[in-house]
């Protein structure tokens, strides 16, 4: 299964045909529910992180920094953690009709 954004790189014929050469589901993603995509509220604020507060001297320092694969420092557990939350979060899409919805705005009945 896999979800991904709204990005025209993500939708475009040749990702299609691929997907459907290898049998692969896609989850579909509203067009205005950002909150919705895991690398946007797990993954990226999380390699992001590492960078907060820093200066770098040089471009060559930003290089190598972002060179270390920091997404084998997220134990198996966050990520399951993460499962959860995405479910969470389609549960809140459905309740909110497709529309639009920030973090935990949206709340189930």
């Amino acid at each position: 299964m896999l979800h991904h954004d709204n990005a025209p790189a993500h939708s475009s014929l040749l990702i299609r045909q691929f997907l459907a050469k290898n049998q692969t589901p896609v989850v579909p993603q509203p067009p205005y529910s950002l909150d919705l995509a895991p690398c946007d509220f797990f993954l990226f604020p999380k390699l992001k992180s590492t960078f907060k507060g820093r200066h770098f001297q040089t471009i060559d320092d930003i290089k190598q920094t972002t060179k270390i694969d920091r997404s084998t420092d997220i134990p198996i557990s966050a990520y399951q953690e993460c499962f959860k939350k995405w479910k969470r979060r389609w549960q809140r899409c459905i309740a909110s009709q497709g529309d639009y919805f920030e973090g935990d705005n949206v709340h189930l009945e």
